[in-house]
């Protein structure tokens, strides 16, 4: 896990300097008469310094190490701060190059099944390693077998460039894994793209930040390859920039998810499709316990994390598999807790899950002191606003490892994608028949499905309400979104984007009547576009859309790589191993809900956003399939319990620790120098967002606005103004 950072020369262009938000760039590349300019020292020894103030800027991500290296004639430089988690050596070191010096890579993440890949590498591509480190791989994959088809053979979570100057081919590759666990981004500054794991990397590179309000107000910067900063793109996940002389700059799908037919019958048993799932679930958790350091786990009161836990407590005691570096039969797990009285405290359940599996627990307990004090600093990782808290907790916990001793932990993201195990997902699940399981219940009788499925859309209006969400405000979608796969799936992923009135009177005049729904269709290629249609199940295409947007851009972020790397923490993901996830979207929808006419059976504590009366929703067992594939390793308590979203509390003293945050915080002079809030609305959400009758929507707008006023100050974001909403050419 690692920092990285590169320059590429281009070819001068007629620009602004910026980006011009498309997949295709026209520039080229490689320019071998672009030695400076305004930007950047075009001297090798200037551009060194400032890859190294570069990967200095992000030395979060990796403070074991750094370096630079820049080509013979200075048209790309790769620089790397390093993490050391596999080969702690001075092997390890990066830039990575080839026997030849031909091929020059930096990597971040990690890439998995190392044994069989370097044993194939070694005897089948005679490819001599000059270390132990996984991120060689990449690099002897990509000799064996170039762009794309390598990518074909990497397994896990990863960000990489890569420069071939083979016989003067002088290609680029800057590739990122398939759900976007690593980050990338990019940006065009005069005639040089820079490529790096995070935009603050860019700054001492001569970047100067400016906002993008278009896709901060219409949701692009979820949705699509932008950020909150123009000109800035992502290199989305499954894909990679492609940059050479002649082709330009292009960004390449390599990868994308894909499901079964909703016509086809499903012909395999249930106990084959939990077999299935249970094996590439403990392939995948094994696979992850490789490490030259001690290795630990997020344990949670919810069954992802504590299956997970099960899993590597069975494998170690049973197997004799080693935890990272340690031949030890007891796990270190890192939980983390709020007020009891909140009711958003889940530490009680991990604590018990811990007793069971004789494992030993560590919890950090996340006090409104706590959320105060580390606000801005989680902001400024994140490099993005978000409606919650619960990544500030995030943050808080990912102290707990690197205090400890370990450097690498297990999570439990992925599992709710996958398994359906999100409260939105039931609506869309009963919107159609599931015609691979026509003998279920649901299936054969339509009126209990219809019933139910506005009974679970009345609900989760509820839901939204109560928590201060905006979706589901009476407003019809347009005739080309409603028809996509028949979903209400936009107004869910859109439910926390700003409503209008937190922007300027300007802001909300130029963006008029625009739908943000428009937003997520246009973020979907028209052949996926075709599949939700006619070919998926209408809770496959919703899956799809999650795992596409909210996914990548909020859970892996805020709440994933940035808050944990924060710390130099590397996390890892089972359930985001794509053997497995490509197995489990094949299966049918019944069984990753399954309907139960028993509503009363025990579904344990409901937690803040259930109540007695969701009986529809109660009666929808989620994750189903995996309960059964995980029930040898998880108690009775956490096989029985309903999902509880991982979400902070929202309802605060006033004068308490988070109010005088948010008053010193949000002043006039910070508000107005964003150049596109509404000072009014930030009035009087203060006088509203607090105390017991606080106003969820209040509150979160201040978050909103307080992640914003943060990076500004932090990253010197100029004051946006009306022209800042015009497409960057």
């Amino acid at each position: 896990m690692c920092g990285i950072s590169a320059c590429i020369s281009l070819a001068p262009a007629s620009s602004n300097g910026h980006s011009n938000g498309c997949r295709e760039h026209a520039n080229t590349p490689f320019d071998g008469e672009t030695k400076s300019n305004n930007h950047v020292n075009g001297t090798a020894k200037g551009l060194a310094t400032q890859l190294k103030a570069s990967v200095n800027a992000i030395s979060h991500r990796g403070p074991d190490d750094s370096d630079a290296w820049i080509s013979d004639h200075e048209q790309v430089g790769l620089a790397h701060c390093r993490l050391s988690i596999n080969d702690l050596s001075s092997a390890g070191r990066q830039p990575l190059h080839s026997s030849d010096n031909q091929i020059h890579a930096v990597v971040n993440g990690e890439i998995y099944d190392y044994d069989r890949l370097r044993h194939e590498c070694e005897t089948v591509h005679q490819y001599a390693f000059q270390s132990d480190s996984d991120s060689e791989l990449v690099l002897a994959l990509y000799q064996a077998y170039g762009a794309p088809d390598f990518f074909t053979h990497l397994r896990g979570e990863f960000a990489f460039v890569i420069y071939d100057n083979r016989q003067g081919s002088q290609r680029v590759i800057a590739g990122r894994d398939r759900y976007g666990i690593k980050p990338l981004v990019y940006t065009r500054l005069g005639s040089k793209l820079l490529v790096a794991s995070e935009a603050k990397a860019f700054l001492p590179m001569g970047w100067k930040p400016r906002w993008d309000v278009r896709a901060i107000s219409d949701a692009g910067w979820m949705f699509d390859d932008r950020t909150l900063f123009r000109g800035v793109q992502k290199v989305l996940p499954g894909h990679y920039l492609d940059i050479t002389a002649e082709g330009g700059v292009r960004q390449v799908k390599y990868w994308d998810a894909e499901y079964e037919d909703k016509s086809k019958p499903e012909i395999r048993t249930i106990d084959e499709m939990v077999t299935g799932t249970r094996e590439r679930l403990v392939e995948s958790v094994r696979l992850r316990l490789r490490a030259d350091v001690p290795v630990g786990i997020y344990l949670s009161g919810g069954i992802d994390s504590s299956a997970i836990a099960g899993i590597v407590t069975e494998l170690a005691r049973k197997e004799k598999v080693k935890i990272g570096n340690e031949q030890v039969s007891r796990v270190t797990c890192f939980s983390v807790g709020f007020p009891e009285a909140s009711g958003y405290d889940e530490s009680h359940i991990a604590e018990r899950t811990a007793e069971w599996l004789g494992v030993k627990t560590i919890k950090k307990v996340i006090t409104e002191d706590t959320l105060a004090g580390d606000f801005e600093d989680a902001v400024f990782h994140c490099e993005h606003h978000h409606f919650d808290l619960n990544f500030v907790a995030k943050f808080a916990l990912s102290t707990l490892p690197r205090e400890h001793g370990v450097k690498v932990v297990l999570t439990g993201e992925g599992a709710d994608e996958h398994f359906a195990g999100y409260p939105y997902f039931p609506a869309e699940f009963l919107r159609e028949a599931d015609a691979a399981w026509p003998d279920s219940q649901l299936s054969q009788t339509s009126d209990l499905r219809y019933n139910m499925f506005k009974s679970v859309q009345r609900e989760m209006k509820g839901i939204w309400q109560k928590g201060g969400a905006t979706a589901y405000e009476d407003r019809p979608a347009p005739a080309s979104i409603a028809g996509v796969g028949a979903t209400d799936m936009s107004d869910n992923l859109l439910a926390w984007h700003p409503t209008a009135t937190l922007f300027a009177p300007w802001l909300q005049t130029r963006l008029d009547t625009y739908d943000c729904r428009q937003t997520v269709l246009n973020s979907h290629s028209t052949d996926v576009q075709a599949k939700m249609r006619s070919r998926w199940h209408p809770l496959h295409t919703s899956m799809y859309m999650w795992n596409k947007n909210s996914l990548p851009n909020v859970l892996l972020s805020c709440l994933g790589d940035r808050t944990e790397m924060a710390h130099s923490v590397e996390a890892r993901t089972p359930f985001l191993d794509h053997h497995l996830t490509e197995y489990v979207n094949r299966l049918p929808p019944s069984v990753k809900l399954r309907y139960s006419a028993d509503t009363k059976s025990d579904t344990g504590e409901l937690g803040p956003i259930w109540t007695k009366s969701s009986v529809a929703l109660l009666s929808l067992n989620e994750k189903w399939i995996l309960r059964q594939a995980v029930r040898p390793y998880i108690t009775d308590e956490l096989y029985k319990r309903k999902k509880h979203p991982f979400l902070a509390p929202t309802r605060w003293a006033k004068d308490g620790p988070l109010h005088h945050k948010f008053k010193t915080l949000l002043t006039q002079q910070a508000v107005e120098q964003l150049g596109f809030v509404n000072w009014e609305t930030i009035q009087e959400d203060m006088e509203f967002a607090w105390g017991e009758t606080a106003d969820p929507k209040a509150f979160r707008r201040l978050v909103y606005c307080g992640a914003w006023v943060t990076l500004s100050q932090r990253m010197g974001i100029a004051k946006a103004e009306a022209s800042d909403l015009e497409p960057t050419v």
